[in-house]
């Protein structure tokens, strides 16, 4: 009977825009109660407007990689250091990861500064990795302007319209490029016109005509091969092959010959480049399938030896191994790539024995 006397004594009783508490444990409760439910509605709103807008909390990082602090949105990607290991060229793609039209930027890791070097109503993109020559000083990339996927070049002084086309094909479109070590040829991926799978690694002159015999296949069309990277001495060249439904990394002579798989077991790996010193490899692996999303991953090319360069519950990809041999760089995201609204750019420190 107290408790019930008790709780008719704590009533609210409404008249008009009055309210009248009789008790002040009762004012209390019940102010301390709407305060956390303001709380709660606040962080529920917010959670679901970060939803909305294709943000989401990211998991943490247990490893010592920073955020490069870049001055414009979109998806950032397909990192590619300097021939000085000041800057870093990379791929914005405007809606978000793989969509939409894609513009290359060049960013001063020293001076925080950013230029954008081609941006159109195309879909502009870098590989990571032996994309931005040391000798000619030229930058190469790829762009699906009409009639269909080429490869082109540009100076990284240059601006949208200084590019200049290097292959021209009628029956096959081509991306994922880069140069030799003496900027002399550029190797990249050819595909049957709007056909995603049966890549063949194509090599070409820059110089060249553009007739059919310039371009020297050197993959087997039967097979699916994407993404070549050539050798800082110009001997080999890396790619990755699907087999089984899993990717790893080849290796082969720069002619095609003497064509091998460095990477094994359960997990995909992609994305691969050289070191500095061309002795090492980075790529992006899920591991041995034991990842829910890749990481970074260096494989030694004489012995297989492996070791794990980010540690991050979510997305790390697409590395490139700066030419001072001291950092890497990579996209990332939080979660599955496809579904997220963009990556961002990060860099890490090697505290790895590379020996």
């Amino acid at each position: 009977m107290r408790e019930l006397e008790m709780s008719k004594k704590n009533e609210r009783r409404m008249s008009g825009d009055e309210v009248r508490v009789t008790n002040k444990a009762a004012l209390k409760a019940a102010n301390d109660g709407a305060f956390g439910w303001l709380i709660f509605t606040g962080l529920l709103f917010y959670w679901m407007g970060c939803l909305e807008s294709g943000f989401s909390i990211e998991p943490k990082r247990s490893d010592a990689a920073i955020k490069l602090s870049i001055g414009v949105t979109g998806s950032l990607q397909n990192p590619s250091g300097s021939p000085d290991s000041q800057s870093l060229l990379f791929t914005r793609w405007r809606k978000k990861y793989n969509e939409g039209a894609a513009d290359l930027f060049i960013y001063d890791l020293k001076r925080g500064v950013l230029r954008e070097l081609m941006s159109d109503s195309y879909a502009n993109v870098n590989l990571p990795g032996s994309s931005w020559n040391p000798k000619t000083n030229k930058i190469v990339f790829s762009s699906d302007r009409e009639p269909h996927d080429e490869i082109f070049m540009i100076d990284p002084k240059g601006k949208t319209g200084d590019e200049l086309r290097i292959t021209s094909q009628k029956r096959r479109m081509s991306y994922e490029a880069s140069f030799s070590p003496d900027g002399e040829w550029v190797v990249f991926e050819t595909h049957p016109r709007n056909v995603e799978r049966s890549g063949v690694i194509t090599k070409c002159l820059v110089e060249g005509k553009g007739e059919a015999k310039d371009y020297l296949a050197l993959t087997d069309r039967r097979g699916d091969c994407r993404q070549p990277n050539w050798s800082p001495a110009g001997d080999l060249i890396l790619y990755q092959k699907k087999e089984r439904k899993r990717w790893d990394i080849w290796v082969m002579n720069a002619d095609g010959s003497n064509q091998r798989k460095l990477t094994s077991g359960i997990g995909s790996k992609t994305d691969a480049s050289f070191s500095p010193d061309g002795k090492w490899i980075v790529y992006s692996s899920d591991g041995q399938g034991e990842l829910r999303f890749a990481n970074i991953y260096v494989t030694r090319i004489s012995d297989g030896k492996t070791l794990r360069v980010t540690q991050y519950e979510g997305y790390d990809g697409a590395p490139t191994w700066l030419a001072n041999g001291k950092s890497i760089c990579f996209e990332s995201t939080a979660g599955d790539p496809d579904e997220s609204k963009g990556a961002t750019l990060w860099s890490i420190e090697l505290a790895l024995d590379l020996k």
